[in-house]
């Protein structure tokens, strides 16, 4: 049985990054998509170069997502701030964790969407 504790971390190579961070990138547009439709947020969601979301807001305020593959990490630039979230997941259980706080990045980006959407939205990843 595989221990599935917050201390047990896979390493991954870069395949499996970029596998993940796609899944990541994916999970991250369709639930901004549902919440939009669902709360009617008018955002404008574009996906850059593959591996960068765009998230402009009515007040045309932005969040940034974006891939780096020579780190195997995720950043996020929005009006709370830059972040950079590490890989610290198994292959069963993805996790990102922010550097410098330890806090998700699925928990981070649903509070900083919300905040600037001004309604609750939830994102979660794809099964």
């Amino acid at each position: 049985m595989q221990n599935t504790s917050s201390s047990q971390i896979d390493k991954i190579d870069d395949k499996q990054f970029h596998q993940f961070a796609s899944h990541l990138l994916q999970s991250i547009e369709l639930s901004l998509e549902n919440a939009d439709e669902r709360l009617d947020l008018d955002l404008d969601i574009a996906r850059q170069g593959g591996n960068v979301i765009n998230i402009v807001f009515r007040d045309r305020s932005v969040v940034v997502i974006n891939t780096q593959p020579p780190l195997h990490e995720i950043w996020v630039a929005c009006k709370a701030g830059g972040f950079h979230y590490r890989w610290a997941g198994t292959v069963h259980q993805p996790r990102w964790l922010d550097t410098k706080t330890g806090n998700e990045l699925l928990a981070d980006l649903s509070c900083f969407v919300s905040d600037q959407a001004g309604q609750g939205v939830q994102i979660t990843l794809l099964d």
